[in-house]
């Protein structure tokens, strides 16, 4: 096929935009390890109010994030994603001025609106030939995930230098650096196209929302990431309140989550390679339930509270990179973009009533309260998984074919179709692409290649 290396300009673009991708991720996550200590000393402050700081930006991310990748169609990607930046930089000032925790809660909500994720994506599926998207993707994926690595450990070290006001201040110059970044380090796209691969189509929200397994992987983001939001409302509460001085809490966060990566590797490898991801999915959730409740008795034990972390840091991060996995899988190759579109919602809505939750039940009945709900709501998830199907084993490939019509269309997917290791086949008419479902251990690439009108 296409060249298996990625040309430069596709490399610049992918490690570019990952990038950006990386400094807004470490503004926004930089403050969980921390912020929940800071809060406590605002006036008028309550358990809730600091639940709401926390979770705020995925309500405002949530909502605009596919509005926004919209908008790119329209405007331009570029000048959405800066107006993003420039949105969440503003929302970061208005959090480090803020003396209230009801500023902070609109600076947080500011910097949720600069809701970029969708307009970036669609960006890179410009910049990038169908055959090398996924890499592309795949770039991006890594650093978000090493991006949260990095916030937890960073969030305590930087907060012991300038407070939790200097990290908003550094994510407002992080936020600036990537608009720098944006104008001069990302290629600019000869023209603007749709991709269903990456993009969301209004007109298909009905396929998605009517596909009982996708809506699983959704309810499963959405759990993840509301666990998340609530333990760390009190997260840091408890280790300050075990003995364990907040100014050393990266030296626990470090190790934690370093030994975590480390330890989800093999899962990775078997999932994928055994072809046990619904197996491994079931067990890692399991281990996030069985963390929770140890979690109630155990909490004020700061040696307990250190292994339970790194279990539940090692099913997170797991889950973390197969359930987007998954979803690929099981969507159709058209329905792709708008599947990530609505999985990626549940994420950021599950943050916010995370963010809700934990404060509201530590205020009423502690840290205690919150733990055993993280325990119920994953227990949910946990049946749904179960009872989920097997998926199947394919990738989504992409190749361009060019302008074809109706009856020319029709006899090329069925040509398509017969190429060893292809499993299914739809050629979108106005894009010029195949999307397929394929079996990559046999895929014939020579063959498929004979299709594809970029040139090798």
């Amino acid at each position: 096929m296409t060249p298996i290396q990625m040309t430069p300009l596709e490399r610049r673009a992918a490690l570019s935009l990952a990038s950006i991708f990386a400094t807004r991720m470490l503004g926004l996550f930089m403050i969980l390890p921390v912020f929940a200590l800071y809060a406590e000393e605002l006036p008028d402050v309550t358990p809730l109010l600091i639940g709401v700081a926390i979770g705020i930006y995925g309500f405002t991310q949530a909502l605009l994030q596919i509005p926004f990748g919209m908008l790119s169609d329209r405007l331009g990607r570029k000048p959405v994603i800066a107006g993003g930046l420039l949105i969440f930089a503003i929302g970061s000032a208005v959090a480090a001025l803020s003396t209230t925790i009801e500023g902070i809660i609109l600076g947080r909500a500011l910097q949720g609106a600069g809701a970029i994720a969708a307009a970036v994506m669609a960006l890179v599926a410009d910049l990038t030939q169908e055959e090398h998207r996924t890499k592309a993707m795949a770039i991006i994926g890594a650093t978000i995930g090493f991006s949260f690595l990095a916030a937890m450990v960073a969030g305590p070290i930087v907060n012991s230098w300038v407070g939790v006001p200097g990290i908003f201040w550094l994510t407002a110059a992080l936020a600036v650096l990537g608009i720098l970044v944006l104008f001069t380090a990302v290629p600019h796209p000869d023209h603007l196209s749709f991709h269903r691969d990456t993009e969301v189509e209004p007109s298909r929200f009905h396929e998605v929302l009517g596909d009982s397994q996708l809506l699983r992987l959704d309810l499963g983001i959405f759990t993840l990431h509301m666990i998340l939001t609530a333990s760390f409302v009190v997260l840091p509460l408890v280790l300050r309140d075990s003995g364990f001085a907040p100014v050393s809490h990266w030296k626990l966060y470090l190790p934690v989550m370093v030994l975590a990566m480390v330890a989800m590797v093999p899962f990775i490898i078997i999932a994928e390679k055994k072809r046990r991801m619904k197996q491994i999915l079931v067990g890692a959730i399991a281990l996030l339930v069985v963390a929770e409740l140890l979690l109630i008795p155990l909490h004020g034990s700061l040696m307990a509270t250190a292994l339970l972390m790194w279990l539940f840091f090692t099913a997170f991060n797991l889950l973390e990179a197969s359930l987007p996995s998954l979803v690929a899988k099981t969507a159709p190759g058209q329905n792709k973009g708008t599947a990530m579109g609505v999985y990626s919602s549940s994420q950021f809505i599950g943050a916010f009533i995370g963010g809700l939750a934990g404060g509201w039940l530590y205020g009423q009945a502690g840290a205690g309260a919150v733990f055993a709900f993280c325990a119920v709501v994953l227990s949910v998830w946990l049946v749904a998984a179960i009872t989920m199907r097997e998926p199947r084993y394919l990738a989504t490939t992409l190749i361009n074919v060019g302008q074809v019509g109706g009856i020319k269309a029709r006899q090329l997917e069925l040509d398509i179709a017969k190429v060893n290791g292809v499993k299914e086949v739809s050629i979108n008419l106005e894009e010029g692409v195949a999307y397929l479902k394929v079996e990559s251990e046999v895929l014939d690439e020579d063959e498929l290649e004979r299709f594809s009108t970029n040139p090798p």
